[in-house]
């Protein structure tokens, strides 16, 4: 692990920053203490970071849970809703325990993509107004109903409305253009001119460089005022520190609703964590499998002891991970460090993080968001038919005008409705055939129809392929192979090199030896499915 520092260490940064804002601003969206979501994201980087068997996720107080935690904070009383934090995380690790993290494979390609894409919107959406210094409403409130009663299409207008009559901060926008333009010079060329560039990350350039406008322009027309800044709790004293840690009042243990919180809480935290981690191993480039079982005990864990010491509820969360990986994270160590740099800046350097300008912040998650949302995986999805565009674009339509779970669950709907037609049109099972452990010789046969209900069975049988194993696998009858199936396909692919596994891919069309590429393979046939 400590062997990827270079790449991790440099990740953990910029997930530091991604993470730092959002933390404060769905504290301040749950009506909690500034404090909690800063134990949630510290918690979530160090303990969840270490027990989780992502290498990739990165976990901390979610957007998705925060009408939850504001609804459950009003009416229970902060200590009181403590304690239904450690219940969930209990209920959590239980979860676990009986395996259900098998849930999380039964979620359709198109809604994930369209998850992913969905938030890149949003999160672009909900930034342009902080890049300009206007919006005093918390970053990390990603719903289209805002907490002011405002939406994000409504503060996108003011906006607008705003740049156009001149009444923007100056000071704010100049500081944002100057740090987008770093971004993108790094990105696209200065990373590729020498390790340092690779090593000291754009957004790190980016936040300094902010620090040091905001020092040097405090007595000028250019200045940043305090609600355009960072604005983390500045304790006087170490008694002041531990101060701000609250403790579950367990007296309200019997209080049904406290059971009944405890339990919506590990319901929507493990849906939400288990749909980034099919979200995040879509998007790591080396096709990780991260263990969900595994990752339903690390949250829970996670949430007791967030609990515990006042912290807010816990997920794997998305902006996160997707940062994460942009950088370059290649271990759980990224995950790791960046709890620790929120656990040390907090502590040593408070004033320091009040000196970052928000709209720098937009700039980097702005960037974060265009990356989820690029317009090439409009056209890839529509020139899959309409069997994928109309799950993704629903999820996204949810998503952008009512929140992330709304959206997931009318894009699963629309997808099983969609399936369901299919699965009356032709039947499905998957069967494996002749494994001889002598010879290392597999013939795996795929049924008439396979989709993305088959996932989990498909997944688990070819993570279990050992090594140096030779492998048929026979799709001459197969007439419907689902999209999500041909890229998990692709993904074994790569680990079949890894594993030194020998494929052999018996179609209609002949056979291939060891296909460099799955989704070229069956290109033909998705043009004559799907016909754009």
């Amino acid at each position: 692990m400590f062997k990827t520092l270079r790449n991790d260490l440099p990740a953990s940064i910029v997930v530091f920053f991604v993470a730092l804002p959002l933390c404060l601003g769905i504290a301040l969206a749950s009506g909690a203490p500034l404090f909690s979501g800063l134990i949630a994201g510290i918690i979530g980087g160090i303990v969840v970071g270490a027990i989780s068997g992502s290498k990739i996720g990165v976990s901390g107080p979610a957007a998705g849970l925060a009408a939850i935690v504001l609804a459950a904070i009003s009416s229970l009383g902060y200590e009181n809703f403590l304690v239904a934090v450690v219940i969930g995380g209990a209920i959590q690790l239980l979860f676990g325990v009986l395996r259900l993290g098998i849930i999380g494979y039964f979620f359709p390609s198109s809604v994930i993509k369209g998850m992913l894409t969905g938030i890149g919107i949003i999160i672009i959406l909900k930034e342009i107004p902080y890049f300009f210094g206007m919006d005093k409403n918390p970053q990390g409130d990603f719903a289209f109903l805002q907490v002011d009663g405002k939406n994000t299409l409504t503060e996108l207008l003011n906006a607008i409305n705003a740049l156009i009559s001149g009444n923007f901060s100056v000071g704010a926008t100049v500081i944002a253009i100057v740090a987008m333009g770093i971004l993108i010079l790094w990105s696209n060329v200065l990373s590729k001119k020498g390790r340092i560039f690779q090593l000291v990350q754009g957004p790190l350039v980016a936040v300094v460089l902010g620090i040091v406008y905001y020092i040097i322009t405090q007595d000028s027309s250019l200045n940043l005022e305090d609600n355009h800044l960072v604005n983390v709790p500045v304790p006087e004293n170490f008694d002041m520190f531990l101060g701000q840690f609250s403790f579950p009042n367990f007296s309200a243990i019997a209080n049904g609703e406290v059971w009944l919180t405890g339990f919506t809480i590990a319901l929507v935290a493990s849906l939400e964590t288990l749909l980034c981690v099919e979200a995040t191993d879509k998007l790591d480039p080396h096709k990780n499998v991260t263990p969900t079982n595994r990752e339903l005990f690390a949250q829970g864990t996670g949430n007791m002891i967030s609990g515990f010491i006042g912290g807010l509820p816990i997920t794997q969360v998305i902006v996160r991970s997707s940062a994460n990986i942009q950088s370059g994270g290649v271990s759980k160590m990224s995950a790791i460090i960046h709890g620790f740099f929120l656990l040390i800046t907090v502590i040593v350097i408070p004033k320091l993080l009040n000196m970052i300008p928000l709209s720098v912040l937009a700039a980097v998650l702005f960037i974060v968001g265009f990356k989820l949302a690029k317009p090439s995986t409009f056209k890839t999805m529509f020139r899959l038919g309409w069997k994928q565009w109309v799950p993704f674009i629903v999820t996204i339509l949810g998503i952008v005008f009512i929140d992330l779970l709304w959206g997931i669950g009318l894009g699963l709907v629309v997808g099983i409705l969609i399936i369901m037609i299919k699965s009356y049109q032709n039947s499905h099972f998957l069967h494996k055939e002749g494994e001889d452990v002598d010879d290392g010789k597999i013939k795996m046969t795929l049924a008439e129809e396979v989709t993305f209900f088959n996932k989990g069975a498909i997944l688990k049988e070819l993570d279990n392929i050992p090594p140096n194993s030779f492998l048929e696998l026979d799709v001459k009858n197969t007439k419907y192979l689902d999209n999500d199936i041909i890229e998990i396909l692709e993904d074994f692919g790569l680990k079949a090199r890894e594993r030194n596994i020998k494929v052999k891919l018996v179609s209609q069309r002949g056979e291939e030896e060891n296909p460099t590429s799955y989704i070229k393979f069956f290109k033909k046939e998705i043009k004559e499915k799907y016909p754009a």
